[in-house]
């Protein structure tokens, strides 16, 4: 007789093993399948956790070169790229052991092997040729995605590579084209500009960071020129000649030519649910995706999906994470309550980082809301200035009838901290008064919050 479960959740990244952890906190009999033979999916082993270790790195690298502005006496200092991935590798295994620790607690199953739906109530794990069914009452879907490849720039993982790919460099090119000027896009080419490659961005759309507020795309752009970082928005890639020393691009309605020794392919991610077997509960998918109602279930009785598989955006690893906390309270006939999706926080980690929630000022104003807009700088922070790092600002924009903060846009130093004041503000529905009203300590960076909602009203204390 297969074994059976309340839930099998089918894997295990931030979406999976948090839905894993809550479900056995609530008392229900779970099991967790990870085809990989570590638990915590792409975020841990191929996404945030690793790209943000060498980010550190990179970060750390350009605080030493400006230590002399600071009095500090140091030498020029040299990347080891091989220490820094060993890092990287250190602080990957120690959070995977962690998940696997916390499964332990709280009686979680963790299943190898590659899990199939095979029916109501029925799921198959393939592990090393031999499949083993199982019964469950639910199923949870958290397969998440894969980075999209297109067809003019076919990866070979040695000149054309993706994000999977460059997280294993051994070496730092001296050039690098990024395709794709989004969250990774721009994360990595902030980050090998600081290890020395000569950076160039290709972006389709008018902008950097296009999902982000205008005004963010603007700063990050001067930014990025500022740091080295050449950025060609409004560029079509035409075609991708191999070459001697790398790639040649080629551009639609340009005789441009860019030449650079890699070119890393960062046009976003795609649902992974190829051979899942959703057919085999009536599950269609709209080009890849599955979609859900507020409690994460889909169209199949009993079956649940959530993270980057679900058809809503945006597709980021917190977003799973909460979407899997609601879907296993729902099963448990737990109090729970649906995701507002307009409040999911982006945070990008380039230098200067952007940090946002909520709605940007052009979509406020296409919602039809009556909008004022308040700014404040950072060159105008005292703890800006004592840090050295005096780029970006703090937006915030309210709806003038109720005085409402509806969105709350950052870029600068630590801005991905930043926003979870403006996160709990949203939440909370507070309004830009009672934003400026709460006290923030001096010197902290904090402080542009209050004073970018005095600036809404027109009342900016220090600018």
């Amino acid at each position: 007789m297969a074994q059976q479960y309340d839930v099998i959740i089918i894997g295990s990244g931030p979406g999976g093993y948090v839905a894993g952890i809550r479900a056995g906190q609530l008392g229900l009999k779970v099991a967790v399948v990870e085809r990989d033979p570590f638990f915590g999916g792409t975020c841990l082993h191929r996404g945030c956790i690793p790209t943000k270790a060498l980010l550190h790195t990179a970060t750390v690298l350009e605080e030493i070169r400006e230590a002399g502005e600071l009095g500090i006496g140091v030498g020029a200092p040299e990347l080891d790229l091989g220490k820094a991935q060993e890092r990287k590798q250190s602080v990957v295994d120690k959070n995977a052991r962690g998940i696997a620790g916390l499964f332990k607690k709280y009686k979680v199953d963790g299943i190898q092997g590659t899990g199939r739906i095979a029916g109501a109530g029925k799921v198959e794990v393939t592990h090393e040729g031999e499949t083993t069914p199982y019964e469950t009452k639910n199923i949870l879907i958290a397969t998440g995605s894969l980075p999209r490849e297109i067809p003019i720039a076919k990866v070979d993982g040695e000149r054309i590579i993706n994000s999977d790919h460059i997280l294993k460099i051994g070496r730092v090119p001296q050039t690098l084209a990024v395709l794709g000027a989004g969250a990774v896009g721009t994360e990595f080419a902030s980050m090998f500009a600081s290890f020395g490659s000569k950076v160039t961005v290709i972006e389709m759309l008018d902008r950097l960071l296009p999902v982000e507020d205008a005004e963010v795309s603007k700063e990050i752009e001067r930014a990025f020129r500022k740091r080295g970082i050449q950025s060609m928005t409004g560029t079509k890639l035409a075609g991708v000649e191999t070459t001697e020393g790398g790639v040649k691009l080629s551009f639609d309605g340009s005789d441009k030519t860019v030449e650079a020794e890699v070119l890393l392919v960062a046009v976003g991610r795609g649902p992974y649910t190829e051979g899942l077997g959703l057919e085999s509960v009536g599950i269609e998918t709209e080009r890849g995706f599955i979609a859900t109602d507020g409690m994460m279930r889909t169209s199949a009785e009993g079956v649940y999906a959530i993270g980057d598989v679900v058809a809503a955006p945006p597709w980021l690893a917190h977003k799973a994470s909460a979407e899997g906390i609601v879907a296993v309270e729902h099963m448990a006939g737990h109090e729970t309550r649906p995701i507002d999706y307009t409040k999911v926080p982006s945070v990008v980690f380039t230098t200067p980082e952007v940090g946002s929630v909520g709605l940007s000022e052009q979509a406020a104003r296409e919602a039809g809301y009556d909008v004022a807009v308040g700014k404040f700088p950072f060159t105008a922070l005292g703890k800006a200035a004592i840090e050295g790092k005096t780029a970006g600002f703090v937006k915030i924009v309210r709806d003038t009838k109720y005085d409402e903060v509806l969105g709350v846009h950052i870029v600068g130093l630590h801005a991905t901290d930043l926003i979870a004041e403006a996160c709990a503000a949203l939440q909370l529905e507070a309004t830009a008064e009672e934003l400026f009203r709460a006290v923030h300590a001096h010197p902290t960076l904090a402080e542009a919050m209050a004073e970018a909602a005095h600036a809404s009203h027109g009342s900016a204390i220090h600018f």
